[in-house]
């Protein structure tokens, strides 16, 4: 256990360390293998690398400037993945293996929105109940074929095929077949974790669909590093199903924050 004077003492000389570092990094570490993954190409300037998994899932890592702002920046990136490619480097179709992997994960998720919302929202009309207040809806009545749950921070509808939740950063949208996953946080650099001010930030991406080009199951991003940029991102592809995500995630999780400092 460390004392209450030591524990100031460390966060004051890691604040001040802190202010003389910087975490933008030029050059990508890219290892000839990481989990399921391999690399399979690199290009000169090491700003981007391409990897693919054994049963063919594609990942594009990149090092990717901030235009405007990151959350713009991001946004530009998922447009990209979602529309019909047109010519693309190998680097970027091969970083976009690794977020199949959350697009699996995501799948999962999915298909419990209805068990998550009828059973919180049970658990609503239980304490509704004990309090004596009607959960009338404002129509006048609940629908069945409906469930909403609003609480701080949560919010679950979903309604037939439909499904939306909100938890914190998490956002998940599942229309039928279509599932679009989106999660953004701010979050301290490494080497920081005392600091006050959460410098870097962490995305993450999902979509699966119908719609999608070439054949593809799913695509999605996986992004780290500083909010000035420049931010380590890898673009998922894969044609598999979304169990095959699950293999990769983790790895493609682990090349953004060994290059992002998140």
């Amino acid at each position: 256990m460390r004392t209450t004077l030591l524990l100031a003492a460390s966060a004051l000389v890691l604040t001040a360390c802190n202010r003389d570092v910087s975490h933008a990094v030029s050059k990508l570490d890219c290892p000839s293998t990481e989990g399921e993954l391999t690399r399979v190409s690199a290009a000169p300037d090491r700003k981007s690398c391409i990897y693919r998994s054994s049963d063919g899932a594609e990942v594009s890592l990149e090092l990717t400037p901030i235009v405007g702002s990151a959350q713009a920046t991001l946004a530009k990136i998922e447009a990209d993945l979602r529309s019909t490619p047109g010519p693309m480097t190998p680097d970027a179709e091969a970083a976009q293996a690794e977020v199949g992997a959350k697009i699996a994960e995501t799948a999962a998720m999915k298909a419990n929105v209805g068990a998550i919302a009828a059973e919180v929202a049970r658990v609503q009309a239980e304490a509704a109940a004990d309090a004596g207040i009607s959960q009338a809806s404002k129509g006048g009545g609940a629908d069945p074929g409906s469930n909403r749950i609003d609480l701080p921070g949560v919010h679950v509808s979903e309604e037939g095929d439909s499904a939306n939740v909100r938890i914190g950063p998490l956002r998940v949208d599942a229309d039928g077949e279509d599932t679009t996953v989106n999660i953004y946080r701010d979050v301290r650099m490494r080497g920081e974790a005392l600091s006050r001010e959460k410098r870097g930030l962490r995305a993450t991406f999902i979509y699966t669909g119908k719609d999608l080009p070439a054949g593809y199951r799913y695509v999605g991003f996986e992004a780290g590093g500083p909010k000035t940029g420049p931010l380590t991102v890898a673009r998922v592809r894969s044609k598999l199903d979304t169990e095959s995500g699950d293999k990769i995630y983790h790895d493609v999780q682990e090349l953004v924050r060994r290059n992002g400092g998140v």
